[in-house]
């Protein structure tokens, strides 16, 4: 698991994301999950929304059995699974004429404020 050390010394906590050059890495994978769309047009959301939600089931589900079975998720596992969950959140943002990127940043933005202001902890979206 990444440390908050890590993503500290990452920048996660006082900036937004400045990729350079991987911004072209970004867009190439939103254009690549696009490519990879089956669904008609007209079912595509709802059809993305569910696949959001089965593979973030499936995150929670490996972590719920290392509870109740005491075993411990490999990396390599967690690292497949959540890259489902980004395919899915990529593609609803694609639809909603967005990007990965924009999702980070403004995920960044609006996390960074929260911290700023003693609002980590909460509920509601405007806190």
């Amino acid at each position: 698991m990444v440390t908050h050390e890590e993503l500290q010394k990452m920048g996660y906590f006082d900036s937004k994301l400045d990729v350079n050059d991987t911004t072209d890495q970004f867009t190439a994978y939103s254009e690549w999950v696009e490519n990879m769309i089956i669904t008609p047009p007209e079912k595509r959301l709802f059809e993305n929304l569910f696949g959001l939600m089965s593979e973030a089931g499936e995150v929670a589900g490996k972590m719920q059995k290392t509870i109740r079975d005491a075993k411990s998720v490999s990396k390599a596992d967690m690292v497949k699974e959540l890259g489902d969950v980004i395919f899915y959140a990529t593609a609803i943002a694609n639809a909603y004429k967005s990007s990965l990127k924009e999702v980070i940043e403004v995920n960044m933005d609006k996390l960074n404020n929260r911290k700023r202001q003693g609002k980590i902890k909460g509920s509601g979206d405007n806190r």
